[in-house]
């Protein structure tokens, strides 16, 4: 019998029982090789076991060098060669214990979490999610919104890919700093941003999703962007993209004898690349039950053996196109374009607002963008290029840092980065920067009635 074709509150329960009986088994060696630790898993198989696996070895910033996978049948057995960001081996204790949260039967199952796998612990925050056609000077037009809104942004990630955008995005009330529940307050704030986000040029509608609470950032601005159809191949010969000589490799064919689809992937390697290859897998509904990762090199290549839930094989050349422009956008997603800025200056409400309309300003568009705060601080990274997607003149970029600060924002491993600057010349500027320029705009979109 199938395991995949029971009902699904019988399903839950007997993956309940099966996991009390079988709690998953992590183990750690760090004597069978000399370059990397391996983490061994042994665990009941359930829908979804191998993202929540390669999820955590995700968040916690493990690079895989291999990858062995094999969860034919009822229980699954994996293991990962994995090393810190360093290349050096794992000293700390507490992986083991990390993975086997995430299996074991307090573990919150794949199919309660239907917007994402391995939720984080509940933050205290709004949680907003935009999707809609990318352009110059969106991302500063939405930070501008939320800053009028008296929204205080505590952490986003910005992704961009085909002229798609998708963006998580966690806001707090400005005066009280606790998340945003109000109803109406809600539904003015998703109604501004649906304002913004839409375009008549928009081929797909932009979409806007509010709610309280936490969702894991990467894992959903995949589903988000997967759901968007960023992989559609006519905006790609629309924009030239398809000569790309960094397009992953990837090939679909099945193995009739075993009645698998074996999906091949060759590209240069990268950090959670197979993260993401997974999630894209998952998000279309296939199982693998095998696959080899191997990636020590400039490249890596991965190697599953995928059946549908129903456990049949990918049946069309339609079908098999469409996994392989999933993959390869799936890769490319996250593939950052353009000049990484650092910022790290004290956060105050309306920071990224002021920072983005620089940017906008002098013609930057943000391809990707990841914000954090740390206590007081606020450690934001921007990926930009010119408004066509070129990269940008050392002139524009310097222009850009003396008006932000030159010890506030920062080149990261560029040409553009400049000697020890002098205190006069690196001063914090912001806090002296004419805002009713946003405000303005807002007003000429009938978003606000008063400047005040």
């Amino acid at each position: 019998m199938d395991c995949w074709s029971l009902s699904l509150p019988l399903d839950d329960e007997f993956e309940k029982l099966v996991n009390r009986m079988n709690p998953p088994r992590v183990t750690i060696d760090n004597d069978s090789s000399t370059k990397a630790t391996l983490i061994k898993v042994d665990s009941a198989n359930k829908r979804g076991s191998l993202l929540e696996v390669v999820q955590v070895l995700n968040d916690l910033n493990l690079i895989i060098r291999r990858a062995y996978i094999s969860s034919d049948g009822e229980w699954f057995m994996d293991v990962f060669h994995v090393t810190d960001q360093r290349g050096n081996k794992l000293s700390e204790n507490d992986v083991a214990e990390r993975i086997q949260q995430s299996l074991g039967p307090r573990a919150r199952s794949f199919r309660s979490l239907r917007r994402s796998v391995g939720v984080q612990a509940a933050a205290e925050h709004t949680t907003i999610e935009l999707t809609g056609r990318d352009r110059p000077g969106l991302l500063s037009e939405v930070f501008a919104v939320l800053a009028d809104l008296k929204c205080n942004v505590v952490a986003a990630e910005v992704w961009t890919h085909n002229s798609r955008m998708a963006s998580v995005v966690y806001i707090t009330d400005d005066a009280t700093g606790v998340p945003i529940d109000d109803p109406d307050r809600l539904g003015k704030i998703k109604q501004l941003l649906l304002y913004v986000l839409k375009g008549d040029r928009d081929k797909r509608s932009a979409n806007t999703a509010v709610s309280v609470g936490s969702t894991h950032k990467e894992r959903r601005l995949h589903q988000m962007m997967y759901a968007d159809r960023d992989y559609d191949q006519e905006d790609l010969v629309e924009r030239g993209s398809t000569s790309d000589q960094r397009k992953p490799l990837a090939t679909v064919e099945n193995c009739v004898d075993k009645g698998y689809t074996v999906v091949n992937l060759r590209c240069p390697d990268r950090p959670k690349l197979l993260f993401d290859t997974v999630c894209t897998l998952t998000d279309m509904q296939y199982v693998v039950y095998h696959a080899t990762v191997i990636a020590e090199g400039p490249e890596a290549s991965q190697e599953y053996y995928i059946r549908h839930m129903d456990g049949s094989p990918i049946s069309s050349e339609a079908e098999r196109q469409r996994v392989i422009h999933c993959l390869e956008a799936a890769i490319r997603r996250r593939t950052s374009e353009g000049i990484r800025l650092e910022l790290c200056s004290e956060d105050r409400v309306g920071l990224l607002s002021d920072v983005t309309r620089i940017f906008r300003e002098n013609g930057l568009a943000v391809t990707r963008a990841e914000v954090t705060t740390r206590g007081s601080q606020a450690i934001n990274v921007f990926y930009v290029t010119d408004a066509s997607g070129n990269p940008v003149k050392s002139e524009t970029i310097e222009a850009v840092r003396k008006e932000i600060g030159l010890t506030i924002l920062r080149v990261k491993d560029d040409e553009f980065c400049t000697k020890s600057p002098s205190p006069e010349s690196s001063r914090f500027s912001l806090g002296n920067l004419f805002r009713s320029r946003s405000e303005k705009f807002l007003y000429n979109l009938g978003l606000i009635k008063s400047c005040s």
